[in-house]
């Protein structure tokens, strides 16, 4: 009987490409396709398939709240997250997920993921055993603590050479005329990302805020934070120059709230 599997993602190429992916392995259906997060809802609801593979930015509603809201009703899918970011890791684990992809998905490891989805329904339709669960939830927790140590460094090009920086010495970084400069306490260099967004995905996103569409900032390493106009601020960097970065008025509400302001 083919595992049966529900994709919700609300970007075309990216179901696409799951769906390719699947179609690769053996006996995958794939049942139907969501294009945003009430889609995913009702469809689960209907065809309850054995698997959904939920993005975790969806219009209406998240993957989590679509998680949430399929273990109230009591709909028995298992849930793997397919996301470009690995700083929901933990929140995937509070739904009851099997597993946790990060794209660009990579065959080997959706195949993986299959196989231990099926392992799981296979355990729960003979004799559930919690340490099944259990083991499962300490290899993606060992995955993702792999992927994040090697993103403790960060290569900064300074002249002619690179320097590797940790994530945590970054004060802030900064895009003009379409290049990114990254600065610490003791450096400044370029960054080889594209986009800010690019980079931004590559660093603790609990740590590293983008106060403004041109800036990303180190929210441990403010200086002082100086009132503007219209109730905005201004934040003074730990950086040798004390860099003053604006803070865009929808990010000023969040740092109110963060540091009590």
């Amino acid at each position: 009987m083919p595992l049966r599997v529900l994709i919700a993602d609300d970007e075309r190429p990216a179901r696409d490409e799951l769906f390719f992916l699947l179609g690769q392995l053996d006996d995958v259906e794939v049942v139907k396709q969501a294009v945003n997060g009430p889609q995913a809802v009702s469809l689960a609801q209907e065809f309850v398939p054995d698997l959904i593979l939920l993005d975790v930015q969806m219009p209406g509603l998240t993957g989590f709240e679509v998680a949430r809201r399929l273990l109230e009703c009591g709909v028995s899918s298992r849930v793997v997250f397919v996301t470009a970011f690995d700083q929901y890791a933990i929140e995937a684990f509070e739904v009851s997920a099997v597993d946790y992809l990060l794209k660009p998905v990579e065959a080997t490891r959706l195949a993986q993921a299959i196989q231990r989805v099926r392992l799981l329904i296979a355990a729960q339709r003979g004799n559930p055993s919690e340490k099944v669960a259990n083991k499962e939830l300490e290899r993606i927790v060992q995955y993702v603590a792999e992927r994040q140590n090697r993103r403790e460094r960060l290569a900064i090009r300074i002249g002619e050479r690179f320097s590797l920086v940790q994530a945590g010495e970054i004060v802030y970084a900064s895009l003009a005329d379409e290049v990114i400069t990254v600065v610490t306490n003791s450096l400044s260099g370029t960054s080889n990302y594209r986009t800010l967004d690019e980079l931004h995905s590559h660093l603790d996103q609990a740590v590293f805020w983008r106060v403004h569409r041109s800036h990303i900032i180190n929210i441990n390493k403010i200086k002082e934070i100086v009132p503007w106009f219209n109730r905005n601020y201004i934040l003074r960097m730990k950086d040798g120059k004390a860099t003053e970065i604006p803070v865009s008025r929808a990010q000023t509400k969040r740092l109110r709230e963060y540091l009590g302001l």
